[in-house]
């Protein structure tokens, strides 16, 4: 015969004099014990962009202390460049923008810079500005719908810096990586429903107008590519980033030769 469970006690009227006390809060992963991780945790790390999606993603490698310093230099990149192009030049001046005006800061020098740019584009290579209206920003979600069977790409360019412990000229280590992927738009969603995105203001300030995180993920059929770099930053080539600039540096000509 099958032992029966004990029932849960019914609830009292009155408040028990006794509260049961509260259960502790479940504890979050530990943080990943790697080298280049461990070099840096505890000194500054500076995100060069005041995004709040990239600065989440890298909480999830345990980068959770930075110092948040947007780059203040204009992004005057030409438009006209292949977006692959376009993303790099951006986020390399970003990242040499912060680390100049920090390099000889009261805090200290940072041990590590991250800047990151990404833009959306059209199949034909066209970079997508963020909507500056919402007649804009319905009409650039229906021209992903309905352009080139709903695939366009999302570019990711990250820079990484790091100081160099030995007098090599130039002073530092600089890795960068740009990430594409592609993201299909379902060409079932109507213009009714893409009104109705636009008018919660998720997108009005991202690049191609949505975000994947989010609502604008009832836009999306399917990616082919890293989902994260849809969001901001692609974390896993980040890592990667940060682990050649800290532990493996490239140092003197080698750098010249890698800008």
């Amino acid at each position: 015969m099958d032992q029966k469970l004990p029932l849960e006690p019914p609830p009292a009227y009155q408040d028990d004099p006794k509260p049961t006390p509260s259960p502790a809060r479940p504890r979050g992963p530990l943080p990943l014990n790697l080298p280049a991780l461990n070099m840096i945790r505890g000194r500054r790390v500076i995100l060069a962009s005041a995004s709040p999606r990239r600065r989440q993603l890298l909480a999830q490698i345990g980068l959770t202390d930075l110092e948040i310093i947007p780059s203040t230099e204009p992004e005057n990149c030409d438009k006209n460049l292949p977006p692959f192009e376009y993303v790099f030049q951006t986020a390399s001046q970003k990242a040499r923008n912060v680390y100049a005006s920090q390099i000889d800061s009261p805090k200290g020098e940072p041990a590590l810079v991250i800047a990151a740019d990404t833009v959306v584009s059209t199949h034909s290579g066209q970079i997508l500005e963020k909507p500056r209206s919402e007649a804009q920003h319905i009409a650039t979600l229906k021209m992903l719908r309905d352009g080139n069977s709903g695939w366009h790409k999302v570019y990711t360019a990250v820079v990484c810096m790091a100081p160099l412990d030995s007098l090599a000229d130039p002073g530092y280590a600089m890795e960068t990586h740009v990430e594409e992927t592609a993201v299909k738009f379902d060409q079932n969603v109507t213009d009714e429903l893409i009104v109705a995105y636009v008018k919660t203001r998720e997108g009005a300030d991202k690049a191609g107008g949505y975000g994947i995180q989010g609502m604008g993920s009832i836009l999306v059929e399917k990616i082919d590519g890293v989902f994260d770099n849809v969001v901001g930053l692609p974390l896993r080539a980040t890592l990667m980033l940060i682990e050649k600039c800290v532990v493996n540096p490239v140092v003197g000509e080698e750098v010249e030769e890698a800008l």
